[in-house]
């Protein structure tokens, strides 16, 4: 049993890394297994096909950040704890699945009615009307200047997924390794959100 969970996880640490690589359309069975260390037939023998595995890494991932932003979006948090929690949420995500952002983009110029439909189909998609609605309210209040709620989420999570879209690069032109861009990160949860509210600034 343990030998068999083993094999799993060997399983879809690889098709992560050549899902991430080649895309969904790019990538092969026979990678996949060659690079988990097995027989394409010990691989078909725990998945059948590539769409199936990728469907699998696609909803784990997915569900692990859309379940936690969803129920932040719908919570009555004050808004500057929220803007915090959006962050710390995408943040370690993506810490923990450093490949997402790749993932999706090659999915996204590869065949973007498929991760369209994939996103439509997750269990929990974020509420961004209530988002829209929660800045409405506290710019009423007077709490934050004007802006466009909309363009405010996405400079939200620009922020927090491009580091992780440039890794490679960014790593390189600022010589970090491993601990280091992992820190840089941790770090970032804070510099964002204080970019964010000082920007909304009244």
């Amino acid at each position: 049993m343990a030998t068999e969970k083993n094999t799993e996880a060997q399983i879809i640490a690889a098709a992560k890394k050549i899902f991430m690589q080649k895309g969904l359309s790019g990538a092969r069975m026979q990678d996949i297994a060659d690079e988990a260390g097995i027989n394409k037939a010990m691989l078909h023998y725990y998945y059948r096909s590539k769409d199936k595995l990728f469907d699998i890494i696609f909803e784990e991932a997915a569900d692990n950040v859309f379940k936690v932003l969803s129920a932040i979006l719908k919570s009555d948090m004050p808004f500057a704890e929220m803007v915090a929690a959006i962050v710390e949420n995408y943040i370690n995500n993506l810490i923990k699945n450093p490949y997402l952002p790749m993932f999706v983009l090659n999915e996204i110029h590869q065949n973007p009615e498929r991760i369209i439909n994939r996103f439509s189909k997750s269990g929990h998609p974020p509420d961004v009307q209530a988002f829209v609605e929660k800045v409405m309210k506290v710019q009423k209040k007077g709490e934050i200047r004007k802006v466009s709620p909309l363009q405010l989420l996405l400079n939200i999570v620009s922020m927090c997924i491009f580091p992780f879209a440039a890794k490679p690069l960014l790593q390189t032109i600022a010589g970090l390794d491993e601990i280091q861009y992992r820190m840089m990160m941790e770090e970032r949860k804070k510099q964002v959100v204080d970019f964010i509210m000082a920007a909304l600034k009244p």
